[in-house]
């Protein structure tokens, strides 16, 4: 799982997905769960497509909450459980996917014992497009509008790089530990993810590809390749 990272500028943002100007609340550059983050989504007013740039809360508030600060983390959610958790069903079953826009992104460490954060940038320079979806919650006691997201994860137990993150549990084997990885979507599939049907975007959920991870412990310069040998 994945809980920080850091979002662009908002001129990053229309330079790889092409947007458009906007009058945008505040966002968060470093975006922590119930943070204040920035997504792309396809525009809801929009009859034929195009997309927008929304700010809302970093953990999806679904439909049947009481309230808009839930007892439990959504900031993450299992890809291969939306079609059965309560609260990201309805949101994928309709195609509420976006795209969250991460200069870096930050996965802990413990093979020394204890935690190192790593940072996980691009090779080519370019933001992560990281696959989420979007929701919208009306307080019916206040009537206020409430966005918010979540980033969408994936097993990583066969991945060279992000199976080395997060804490291991020695009670389960190296192959069952279930560690998580964030899924990019690449800019040539960016309208597919937005528009395509279930079955179309399946195929798209997947971990980062080697050769465009650019990985390193926090203190270390970018570019350290030996870095990323086990």
């Amino acid at each position: 799982m994945c809980t920080r990272y850091v979002a662009p500028e908002e001129r990053e943002i229309e330079a790889v997905w092409h947007i458009g100007g906007r009058n945008l609340p505040h966002w968060d550059r470093n975006v922590f769960p119930r943070s204040k983050g920035v997504y792309i989504r396809r525009a809801r007013d929009d009859a034929e497509y195009s997309k927008e740039l929304v700010v809302g809360q970093w953990g999806l508030i679904p439909w049947f909450a009481k309230e808009a600060k839930l007892k439990y983390s959504t900031s993450n959610a299992r890809s291969e459980e939306l079609s059965e958790k309560a609260s990201y069903k309805e949101p994928w079953a309709r195609g509420q996917r976006c795209i969250i826009p991460a200069s870096t992104f930050d996965e802990p460490n413990w093979e020394t014992g204890k935690n190192i954060w790593w940072k996980f940038a691009r090779k080519d320079g370019l933001p992560w497009g990281l696959a989420g979806l979007w929701s919208i919650w009306t307080d019916k006691s206040t009537g206020e509008i409430y966005d918010s997201y979540t980033m969408l994860t994936l097993n990583a137990d066969a991945h060279p790089i992000m199976s080395r993150m997060h804490k291991p549990d020695p009670k389960l084997a190296a192959d069952k530990q279930d560690k998580r990885s964030v899924i990019s979507i690449e800019p040539e599939h960016v309208d597919l993810w937005l528009t395509g049907t279930i079955d179309e975007v399946e195929p798209l959920l997947r971990a980062p590809a080697m050769e465009i991870l650019d990985a390193y412990p926090e203190g270390y310069s970018r570019g350290s390749d030996e870095l990323l040998l086990p």
